[in-house]
């Protein structure tokens, strides 16, 4: 057994960006904003319903609900998670997927500098910033070009462009456009400006601003939106909470990570209202009740639906 604590977190995610360094050197030079980490605040976390990941000293862990992590795929820069899928992109740009055994992983796409995972497939940001979508594994079909972020939800897929528009596209029954639409389109339409992360799990988005400004529309029966819409839905983008850098939603909850590493938490759970749950925390991913953070000092920590934190473990 493994235990988190002797990982050496900021050692391992060093190393990981100066792996990706070459991938996301073109979209650096073009817009100065985060790209797409799947599931999550980051890319060294996913998680969505109960199949979570992780990536420990360059190598990509998963687990399902309680279960012990175990080491699945080598030289991983980024992980993401559908519901019966694990994604990880490895050093070299290749995206690759699995459902049963890691060793019978299938070779999606290359030349991939980040990807969104969930539940109806993955959206896929290459070294030129143009974005793919996939499901299974059928070949990718080209979406749209000058990308920088991207997210998958259940059935209302979100990418913005490198002028910070956010693009909207699925389903609309439970107000996830942010325009006031009930109807969905089966073309991107534009719903929100100057964004430059967005996330999106169980009928609800948040999408983070280039002021650090946390906004969030749709399904909000147990508070992921805070009390915006509190009860049933809000069909508008609403703001949620300030001085953000790092965003997560999970099934009925929310996180994010403020500008001096605290972690807040809001929804089924915590309290509506955004509230400080961790310090010095540098990733959050979040799933079907539960909130996975990574600490400054290598640390792993979950919380079960609002309970804890406890540390976790992985090994074979």
């Amino acid at each position: 057994m493994n235990d988190l604590e002797n990982i050496g977190l900021p050692v391992a995610v060093e190393r990981q960006r100066f792996l990706l360094a070459p991938l996301l050197a073109v979209l650096a030079g073009l817009v100065a904003a985060p790209a797409a980490f799947a599931d999550s605040s980051g890319e060294q976390l996913a998680s969505y319903y109960d199949r979570h990941m992780a990536i420990i000293g360059g190598t990509a862990y998963g687990w399902s609900g309680n279960d012990r992590p175990t080491a699945m795929i080598a030289d991983a820069v980024q992980v993401g998670v559908g519901k019966d899928t694990y994604y990880a992109l490895r050093m070299d740009g290749r995206l690759l997927s699995w459902s049963g055994s890691p060793a019978n992983a299938a070779l999606l796409m290359r030349d991939v500098v980040s990807f969104a995972a969930g539940s109806s497939g993955w959206l896929a940001i290459n070294r030129g910033g143009t974005l793919w979508q996939g499901e299974g594994r059928e070949p990718p079909r080209k979406i749209a070009e000058k990308v920088i972020a991207a997210a998958v939800g259940d059935g209302t897929d979100y990418y913005i462009t490198q002028g910070g528009d956010l693009y909207v596209r699925g389903a609309a029954n439970r107000g996830q456009y942010g325009d006031g639409r009930s109807t969905g389109s089966s073309d991107f339409v534009k719903t929100a400006s100057a964004a430059v992360a967005v996330k999106a799990h169980t009928g609800h988005a948040l999408y983070l601003d280039k002021s650090g400004e946390v906004f969030g529309t749709g399904g909000n029966i147990h508070g992921p939106l805070s009390a915006h819409g509190l009860g049933d839905k809000a069909q508008t983008w609403g703001a949620i909470l300030g001085g953000v850098k790092g965003i997560a939603t999970g099934a009925s909850h929310s996180a994010a990570i403020r500008e001096d590493g605290s972690l807040w938490a809001w929804g089924r759970g915590f309290a509506i209202e955004p509230t400080r749950i961790a310090e010095n925390i540098v990733a959050v991913a979040a799933g079907n009740g539960i909130t996975i953070a990574y600490a400054a000092d290598g640390k792993l920590w979950v919380w079960d639906g609002g309970r804890g934190p406890r540390r976790l473990s992985a090994g074979n």
